[in-house]
């Protein structure tokens, strides 16, 4: 292909910037008015690093989709069955006007300019983007092959300031091929570097592979969790009696997690495989009263392992993949048909026998070659690759679930998120950071930004019974955006706390359209996401989390909602054009209504006090 007659030789982001602070300054003035920055980039100067001597021959070729974005194609051919090499992609753009990146690998840097990140079906994505200070995107990657491992990383080099990609394939054991291919996706686009991972995240969709399981409407409604309330011991009578009450204030599902199966409370995994009901014995009549109650039942299962004390260990030996010694747990080898069998009827007896309505499924990923594994089709196998026969069995999880119950639940936790883990999975949780408000936004509003529709719900949210009831909503608020679980002892907290409680999660439900499924503007990731907002086109909710200035102008809308998750009381927004009377209410964070009158506005900043944990409502059109 003679890539250059059809593309440009440089792409390039030009970014024009006033000088006038210089007009006075002795420095030399290459233009009166401007100064041009220029991110360079050319797509034929990525570069291939392997094995010379490998049988293996790589083809590249480049599609345009559109101005600033476009597709790389690497096809892998060999004439005989053979390993496919290690290989290592290279190619380096300027530092120009970007301060901070994106990765699923959630941290809370996100402005040191070097990171990597390994994925795979189980864990992660391999897409990188880096933003400027405006929110603006000014590279992004992503790699299609979301199954094997890939890993990805960029690191700044101080000589030239610049950042140089890495893109590293197969490194890890695998069988042998004639055939590979895959897709490097850049988008060196102007735009919000959401709406970049977004247009990532509806690329995975199309790839027929990684088509995402639909959501039931359940999987978007408030959840109860028995894990950091109860843990492992876990009663019947009290459940019912928190469900009852969490029923009141807009929970719809419980998740009854690890412990169900065994009246071992150690939290290790000895016994664990065959998943019979110990603690909760009368497990069909105990999912009967949780239906009564009005709500859904989803119970925890760990995927892939079978514990040494379990009676079922002894059928599966030499089918285990690894072993767990701190846990003693082994881990089912998935390309044995008849392991993969006694997995999937494990759930489909479930739940025909107790009627559930989905599961959290945990540790998908143990599920990985070890060094020592053997990749042939031999002994039994069916698969010689562990990633492919994973596939095979998420993949028949999912439909034979569906057959029997077409609006089952399944849930997994960060890691095991991104583009292949949709169609396994229609819910997404952040990974454990109890008590951890700050940590629970990062975690959530990341995972929001390329999960597409699949339903994304916050860690369990826990509080002490001896918070001011300011201090425990930020619990909830912190996960505004993302579909609220709790794990509080519900019957137990104080009266404040309670009212509290039902205030936000009446309002949270009240408002979940907007909330998962509106416009999402998760400003400044590198700095967690202080001011966040979702719109529709007649209201939009924005959450403070940290003294910023909101933008309302050139938008209209007929409410604004704006939450002080924050100790201060002021919050400044900032309109364009309009100018008038609106009409103004203040509640606490109990929803107590403290004030509620006309609020005058013309263009330009204005505050609005509002207490701590509470919300203030503008009514009115903004508009010209």
């Amino acid at each position: 292909m003679n890539y250059r007659a059809v593309f440009p030789a440089v792409l390039s982001i030009v970014l024009m910037v006033s000088t006038s602070c210089f007009q006075e300054s002795s420095f030399p003035i290459v233009d009166d008015n401007l100064v041009t920055k220029v991110i360079e980039f050319d797509p034929e100067s990525i570069k291939e690093d392997f094995d010379s001597t490998s049988s293996f021959q790589i083809q590249k070729s480049t599609q345009i989709i559109s101005e600033g974005l476009y597709e790389l194609q690497l096809k892998f051919s060999s004439k005989q069955a053979a390993v496919l090499p290690k290989t290592v992609l290279r190619w380096d753009i300027p530092c120009v006007d970007i301060d901070a990146y994106w990765t699923s690998n959630i941290t809370v840097d996100r402005v040191t300019l070097w990171s990597s990140v390994d994925s795979r079906a189980s864990s992660q994505a391999p897409v990188i983007c880096l933003k400027d200070a405006s929110g603006q995107n000014r590279f992004s990657m992503a790699v299609s092959d979301a199954l094997n491992y890939v890993k990805s990383g960029f690191y700044l080099k101080e000589e030239d300031a610049r950042i140089y990609f890495y893109v590293v394939l197969f490194d890890e054991p695998q069988p042998k091929t004639e055939a590979f291919q895959l897709k490097i996706r850049f988008d060196v686009r102007t735009h919000p570097y959401a709406d970049a991972l977004k247009d990532i995240s509806d690329w995975y969709a199309q790839i027929p592979d990684y088509e995402p399981a639909e959501v039931p409407d359940v999987a978007r409604k408030p959840v109860y969790s028995t894990w950091y309330n109860f843990h492992q011991n876990l009663f019947e009578k009290e459940i019912l009696k928190e469900l009852r009450i969490g029923k009141e204030i807009g929970l719809e599902t419980i998740i009854i997690d690890d412990g169900w199966q065994t009246m071992d409370n150690k939290r290790g995994y000895a016994w664990t495989g065959d998943w019979n009901p110990d603690r909760i014995p009368q497990m069909g009549a105990f999912v009967d009263s949780v239906h009564h109650i009005g709500m859904k039942c989803m119970l925890w299962y760990s995927l892939p392992f079978v514990g040494k004390k379990a009676q079922s260990y002894p059928e599966f030996k030499g089918k285990y993949l690894a072993y767990w010694e701190s846990q003693g747990a082994y881990v089912l080898d998935p390309r044995y048909p008849e392991v993969r069998e006694h997995i999937i009827n494990t759930y489909e007896k479930a739940i025909k026998e107790w009627n559930l309505d989905g599961f959290k499924l945990d540790f998908m990923g143990w599920f990985k070659a070890q060094k020592d594994t053997e990749l042939t089709i031999a002994n039994g196998r069916d698969f010689a690759s562990v990633n492919d026969a994973t596939d095979r069995l998420m993949t028949d999880i999912m439909k034979r679930l569906k057959a029997i119950k077409p609006d089952v639940m399944i849930e997994f936790r960060q890691p095991y998120i991104g583009p292949v883990m949709r169609k396994y999975g229609n819910m997404f949780r952040a990974a454990d950071c109890p008590n951890m408000a700050i940590v629970n936004r990062n975690r959530t509003l990341s995972l929001r930004l390329l999960s597409g529709n699949t339903a994304v719900h916050s860690d369990m949210f826990m509080w002490n019974r001896a918070e001011d009831a300011e201090d425990a909503a930020l619990q909830i608020l912190n996960v505004l955006f993302s579909v609220p679980q709790l794990s509080v002892k519900l019957d137990s907290i104080p009266q404040r706390q309670m009212e509290m409680t039902r205030f936000w999660m009446n309002y949270w439900n009240e408002n979940r359209r907007i909330l998962l499924g509106g416009k999402l503007n998760p400003m400044k990731p590198e700095a967690l996401f202080p001011l966040v907002t979702a719109s529709t086109d007649e209201k939009t909710i924005a959450a403070y989390y940290n003294d910023m200035v909101l933008p309302l102008e050139k938008q209209e809308y007929k409410q604004i909602d704006i939450v002080n998750a924050k100790a201060e009381s002021n919050c400044v927004f900032r309109i364009d054009k309009f100018k008038g009377d609106v009409k103004l209410e203040v509640f606490d964070c109990c929803g107590n209504l403290v004030y509620s009158g006309l609020m005058e506005l013309s263009p330009g900043l204005h505050s609005v006090e509002i207490p701590p944990s509470g919300l203030a409502q503008l009514k009115t059109y903004f508009n010209e």
